[in-house]
């Protein structure tokens, strides 16, 4: 049964030198099969062109490739395109690629659902319905790299680890998956252009910090102010603001990378001048930029943009106190795209 065979790609390259060893080959072979199933991102045996017949009969009878399918692609009229990914087993994520004059960025899932339960976003209401594989992350940017490519004539250069799902609770399969990507075996991307997104999680950014990561580090935090973030992020009970500063202090102290801290303003939730200047205080913890970005509603109305003149108020309250600020306009909204969309109407 297909199923009962291994997924190939789930051997590193000194397991798959041992299996054609054992199976009367050259260990060379190995090296050839793994720049296929990632340098190249062969989708079947049979694009293995330099590899015999019966060698290529041997793994299909052996193993498997589970390689995504993007099922259906969507554009926007601002140029973003949305692909719905479908998984070996059926199910579906959703990853975005977003150009711009001199860049394009993939957006990519790392859970099908989501472990988190932050109200304002369309995926967390799906609830975590398993991690995605290393392989399974790499292929979604081996589809927007392609896309890139095509459509607006230039390779990926940016990865933001902010689709569906919190990638710190798929800890190391992101890991793994940014290994891959950052190799020179796989598709050798920096990975200061690679940046992992988080709700969150102390223990583990302190883990990452430990294992001195490269990449970098965005937070949603929305709120400075244990009780608004609670009400509006409810896991914010069990990592409470003050163990989230400490983990972030942690990081910088090892990595020296500064933090971007992604914010929405909505109306009647953070947009007060208390919110702001519990922003700057938060700030000050570790060297940071903070993003401030568009709300895209998800149809239930208890999530409202927050008026201009709010929006002014905190660009101006954290410009006067020396911290980065960008306001960012949503791109993909009318194919349900943008920021916490993701996963509403599939």
């Amino acid at each position: 049964m297909e199923s009962a065979k291994k997924d190939i790609r789930a051997l590193t390259k000194d397991q798959l030198r041992d299996f054609f060893v054992a199976n009367g080959d050259k260990a060379f072979r190995g090296n050839q099969v793994y720049e296929w199933l990632w340098q190249k991102s062969a989708h079947s045996f049979e694009a293995m062109t330099n590899i015999s017949k019966e060698t290529r009969e041997m793994l299909k009878k052996n193993f498997v490739i589970n390689h995504i399918k993007v099922d259906q692609m969507q554009r926007s009229s601002d140029g973003t395109i949305k692909n719905a990914v479908q998984l070996y087993d059926g199910l579906i994520v959703e990853s975005v690629l977003i150009p711009t004059a001199t860049r394009t960025t993939a957006c990519v899932s790392s859970q099908v659902g989501c472990s988190l339960d932050c109200k304002f976003c369309a995926t967390s209401r799906l609830k975590r319905m398993r991690n995605l594989n290393p392989d399974e992350i790499y292929d979604q940017v081996v589809a927007i790299d392609n896309e890139s490519r095509l459509y607006f004539d230039k390779p990926l250069s940016n990865i933001v680890f902010m689709g569906m799902g919190e990638p710190l609770m798929n800890y190391k399969n992101v890991l793994q998956s940014i290994e891959k990507i950052t190799s020179k075996e796989g598709l050798g991307m920096s990975p200061k252009r690679i940046t992992v997104s988080t709700s969150g999680v102390p223990k583990m950014i302190k883990k990452m910090a430990d294992e001195e990561v490269k990449f970098n580090l965005a937070v949603s935090l929305h709120s400075a102010i244990d009780e608004v973030r609670t009400s509006i992020m409810p896991f914010n009970k069990n990592f409470p603001l003050k163990d989230l500063r400490e983990a972030l202090q942690y990081w910088f102290s090892k990595t020296k990378n500064r933090i971007t801290y992604e914010y929405v303003v909505w109306e009647g939730i953070n947009d007060t001048q208390a919110d702001v200047e519990a922003l700057v205080k938060f700030c000050r913890f570790a060297p940071s930029k903070v993003n401030i970005i568009e709300y895209n509603p998800i149809d239930d109305g208890a999530f409202q943009q927050a008026s201009n003149n709010a929006i002014d108020m905190y660009q101006k309250t954290l410009e006067a106190n020396n911290i980065t600020v960008t306001v960012r306009r949503s791109r993909g909204k009318d194919i349900d795209a943008a920021c916490g969309q993701l996963a509403n109407k599939s």
